[in-house]
């Protein structure tokens, strides 16, 4: 993510109370706060090994084709 120029909304007081970034910006950190959300939400989910997922995505493609 390539760095913007940062930009402050201030209050009377001086102090920051929002900031402006760009819209490709904004949806990065939406995106990389979705994708945290998922592993969250999925942490306490069994593993699977290499073996197993194989066939389960084999099973899938199987199905897919009937």
């Amino acid at each position: 993510m390539q760095s913007s120029p940062q930009q402050y909304i201030v209050d009377e007081n001086g102090n920051k109370i929002s900031v402006i970034l760009p819209f490709s910006e904004y949806q990065q950190m939406q995106e990389g706060l979705h994708d945290l959300t998922i592993i969250a939400e999925r942490k306490n989910e069994g593993t699977l090994s290499i073996a197993e997922m194989r066939k389960k995505l084999r099973r899938r493609n199987n199905n897919d084709s009937v």
